[in-house]
């Protein structure tokens, strides 16, 4: 899978595949072990993307005098 877009739409088709209660224990288990994984991988996605954030943040060659507003962030705490 490509981008964090795709692999969260597969976590999310693999939760909603687990609720099914006609799915078989197997199954389940492989689907569980494949959401782990993906959230694995997106969780060092989202680690790598708020490492490049703080780059950018503390970079103050290219930035202008006034820091920019953050408001759009500020509900992802």
């Amino acid at each position: 899978m490509k981008d964090f877009e795709d692999k969260l739409k597969r976590l999310e088709e693999l939760s909603n595949a687990i609720k099914k209660p006609e799915l078989k224990l197997e199954e389940a288990l492989k689907y569980f072990e494949e959401g782990i994984n993906l959230a694995k991988g997106m969780e060092k996605d989202i680690d790598k993307i708020e490492g490049k954030i703080q780059i950018l943040m503390n970079n103050k060659v290219n930035m202008p005098e006034e820091s920019p507003e953050l408001d759009l962030f500020s509900s992802l705490d």
